[in-house]
């Protein structure tokens, strides 16, 4: 069977309904491949590991016009790496791999862990502080100064509204898009200037540094090289989210804070299990290269092809109580490359999988086991997480009040 072009279009209901909106589809359906139309245009919807690998074959899925004109415009950048296929996206994903090293993920770790202690002993004992606000200044502090960035410290704070302002508003209409808009058109316009600067010899960049990499690309001009430079600085400061949700997660469980304190190994389990647990990115899209059967279902070529992230990370024939937080699940467990997928699935040295996922596990690893060794109270708030909201995150923001001075 064909994909038909009677069916409501559903890009209401996906704002409506947010990370749930494809879970419910297939719910609906009792099925793993779902038939719909988003944007006015057909689309299958496929969840499962076995659908990860189908739709990361670029024989049979490309990301070029797949991703929306709104989405580049705020949260990748026209022209970004996620919107290239084959050779051009592994050659461009070069850049990005050269800066995931063991040695350079160690380096951003020490950077975001000294700015972070630096944002905590400014917290006065008996005052009520927004973690997700602390976090990504922190973040940015830490990303800035790795990357290789000349900002004052006087100015991170703008720098990580804008940075936050990109991802919170790419999924939205109405002020939070147009806030995302403009953060990225000023910080493009800002890195494209530094840039130029580093090329023509008029301001020096840290050896080997982000900036330094980006400023050496001749390849990339100097509008696309400050795009590929957000798309490093932008996803590490995006990690705040995860930072709220630990707070959220320790108030939750408490019994999860001391093992966090004594054990790196259970750290890094609590970051997967953030990542797996609550809501980042709800699916993924490209587009069918030809004409495709997947399950007995008919993919005709130019339909779109959404992966469903938040669905698969919540399935509960791969998770046993999947609405459960529980670190201990990764604890002596390898992941396999198309089991968890929160920033994508497959080799990212191959595929589209996020080049930067072992900075996030591994900051949030070090963030998470330092907010675990705080002494603080929360105070009543509203906490909700709301599905319908993109990206989610504690209405909050998740406040908490010192009760020392750290």
């Amino acid at each position: 069977m064909r994909l038909q072009s009677g069916f409501a279009d559903q890009s209401l209901q996906v704002m409506v309904e947010g990370y749930g909106w494809m879970p419910n589809l297939r719910r609906r359906t009792a099925r793993d491949v779902v038939r719909t139309r988003v944007m006015g245009q057909r689309a299958v919807g496929l969840c499962g590991p076995q659908a990860a690998q189908f739709f990361y074959d670029e024989k049979h899925v490309q990301r070029h016009g797949a991703i929306p004109s709104p989405v580049l415009s705020t949260l990748f950048g026209h022209g970004a790496v996620h919107t290239l296929d084959g050779d051009a996206h592994r050659s461009r994903k070069s850049f990005f791999l050269s800066v995931v090293t063991p040695e350079s993920i160690a380096s951003l770790v020490q950077c975001v862990a000294a700015a972070w202690e630096d944002t905590v002993i400014g917290w006065p004992p008996g005052r009520e502080v927004v973690l997700f606000d602390e976090a990504s200044r922190a973040l940015t502090a830490g990303v800035r100064r790795w990357a290789g960035l000349p900002v004052e410290t006087h100015e991170v704070k703008d720098l990580a509204a804008d940075l936050v302002a990109m991802v919170d508003g790419f999924a939205t209409a109405g002020p939070r898009h147009w806030r995302a808009r403009w953060a990225r058109n000023r910080r493009e316009a800002w890195l494209a200037s530094l840039i130029l600067d580093v090329r023509d010899g008029k301001a020096d960049a840290p050896a080997g540094s982000a900036l330094d990499i980006v400023a050496r690309s001749r390849e990339l001009d100097l509008r696309t090289a400050a795009v590929e430079l957000l798309n490093v600085i932008r996803p590490t400061v995006a990690v705040c989210w995860f930072v709220a949700y630990a707070g959220h997660a320790l108030h939750m469980c408490p019994q999860y804070r001391q093992p966090l304190q004594a054990d790196g190994e259970f750290a890094v389990a609590f970051a997967h299990e953030l990542r797996r647990f609550y809501p980042f990115a709800p699916f993924i899209g490209g587009r069918a290269v030809q004409d495709l059967t997947y399950e007995g279902e008919d993919i005709p070529a130019g339909s779109l092809v959404l992966l469903d992230l938040y669905g698969q990370n919540h399935d509960s024939r791969l998770w046993t109580d999947p609405y459960r937080f529980d670190p201990r699940r990764f604890l002596d467990h390898e992941i396999g490359e198309w089991e968890l997928v929160p920033q994508g699935a497959g080799d990212p040295h191959t595929g589209h999988r996020c080049p930067g996922e072992p900075f996030t596990v591994a900051i949030l690893a070090e963030l998470c086991t330092r907010l675990a060794h705080l002494d603080y109270e929360v105070p009543d708030q509203d906490m909700t997480i709301s599905l319908s909201r993109i990206p989610a995150r504690p209405r909050s923001g998740f406040v908490l009040v010192p009760t020392s001075r750290h």
